[in-house]
């Protein structure tokens, strides 16, 4: 039986849907071994093996074996794909069949890394399916293994991969396109290339595409705006027909159009859920309750079944797998595909918005601008989200619905509260898991009432 542990510090780094700390404050090699160790003994009923990815970051190898030692002492083998995105090692658990562990951190700091986990064809793992198990035997010293130890093998998955998204998404007959690529020094480095430079009508205009886990150039996470400052510029500079920002581990992409403008990830859900109800008549399509009213109207307007859930990849997984959506999609950038076993690929996504521009040989398109696409479903405007420091989420909360009683047209607590205010104007208030925030997202019309509710609804949480 290895150590014991205290559980603060085990809760510290075992989240609700990953494991993710400071590298050699919260975690080193000793701790992921034993997380090797234990989600093996998780996996042994129904797995024989574990694929195991990581990202660029320095600490990244030695953490991957490091698990990979924990695993074979349990007994299972260990398939390792060296470096990969996140939706690569999902592909990896889905065609091998098997469960998988990605070592990144996604967008944080370089000093952090983390576990995303997986059970076979890409299920995912939380604290209701399994980490909640680690964690206990993480503080209770997990068991030994029963017997022989397992064995370790190498494969290389980026061409499989890169040959099955392009299976999924005919970009044959488009149009040439000029596509600029922040990669961010993450994973898009590694795996653009792979998929989009093999599609001859494409020509890549690189950026920040040299793996470097210290982020030198800015912070690989898109969803903050000074993140895509850079894209914006290298878009009008190259006269690019789009561009893509990836985050660190490349399972998000971002979209700016010729103009250096983002397009938002409700307009890409969109796009993506025409495309999808095209193939498949009167499919169902996820949306999380913060996505814009535009998209489940869409989806209805198509003949399909829109559903709405809560923030975060835990729920819309589940939603997928129990309504059979062919996608889904979030405010935040991350969109599922039925296609890619449920789970989540920002690459997939992109050569939805590249068949799109390109005019692809489905005919879906025509020579249209990335703005012209991305105006067609921009029916709203939106505030984004703002977030505030308060001492009690609770009580502002309450305070801004006591406030809004009179206008209300209904209230509803999916997620946070959302309250639908008339006119098709809505807000949504969260509160943050794992700080002191409350986060805001608005609604409506025109940008004017929007900013008018954002004052109001601020002057109140802030007070």
């Amino acid at each position: 039986m290895t150590v014991a542990r205290s559980a603060e510090s085990v809760h510290a780094v075992v989240k609700a849907y990953d494991v993710r700390g400071v590298v050699g404050e919260q975690i080193d090699a000793a701790f992921v071994r034993d997380v090797g160790a234990s989600f093996a003994r998780l996996m042994r009923d129904s797995a024989t093996r574990i694929v195991i990815g990581h990202d660029m970051r320095e600490s990244s190898p030695e953490l991957a074996t490091a698990f990979a030692e924990g695993v074979l002492d349990q007994g299972l083998d260990v398939v390792h794909i060296g470096l990969a995105s996140t939706d690569q090692l999902y592909f990896a658990s889905g065609h091998l069949r098997c469960p998988g562990a990605m070592f990144t951190a996604s967008h944080n700091p370089a000093r952090y890394n983390g576990i995303k986990l997986c059970k076979a064809n890409a299920l995912p793992v939380g604290q209701d399916t399994g980490l909640a198990t680690i964690a206990s035997e993480l503080i209770e010293g997990v068991p030994a293994g029963p017997g022989p130890r397992g064995t370790a093998t190498e494969e290389d998955l980026l061409e499989a991969y890169a040959e099955f998204l392009r299976g999924l998404v005919d970009l044959s007959g488009i149009r040439p396109l000029k596509v600029a690529v922040d990669a961010g020094n993450g994973m898009g480095g590694h795996t653009v290339p792979a998929v989009l430079g093999a599609v001859p009508q494409l020509t890549i205009e690189p950026l920040y595409f040299e793996l470097d886990g210290s982020f030198p150039n800015h912070e690989a996470n898109p969803l903050d705006p000074k993140n895509l400052v850079d894209l914006q510029k290298y878009v009008r500079e190259t006269g690019a027909d789009i561009g893509l920002a990836f985050d660190g581990d490349a399972d998000r992409c971002f979209v700016v159009d010729e103009r250096g403008e983002p397009v938002s990830p409700s307009a890409v859900t969109a796009l993506v859920a025409e495309r999808e109800l095209a193939k498949e008549p009167g499919a169902t399509i996820i949306h999380n309750l913060i996505t814009s009213q535009a998209v489940p109207e869409l989806v209805t307007e198509l003949g399909g079944t829109p559903v709405r859930t809560r923030v975060g990849h835990s729920f819309i997984k589940q939603q997928m797998a129990s309504t059979g959506a062919i996608f889904g999609g979030e405010h935040s950038a991350h969109y599922y595909f039925r296609d890619f076993w449920g789970a989540d690929s920002g690459m997939l996504a992109a050569l939805h918005v590249l068949a799109a521009l390109g005019g692809g040989s489905d005919g879906s398109g025509e020579d249209r601008t990335m703005s012209e696409i991305a105006s067609s479903y921009a029916t709203y405007a939106a505030s984004g989200e703002i977030n505030s420091t308060v001492a009690d989420a609770k009580d502002r909360t309450m305070a801004v619905v006591t406030a809004f009683e009179g206008r209300a047209q209904s209230v509803d607590r999916l997620d946070g509260v959302t309250v639908r205010l008339p006119g098709d104007a809505w807000f949504n208030l969260r509160a943050s898991n794992t700080e002191p925030l409350l986060r805001l997202n608005v609604e409506a019309r025109s940008q004017e009432e929007v900013d008018a509710l954002v004052t109001e609804i601020l002057s109140i949480v802030r007070g």
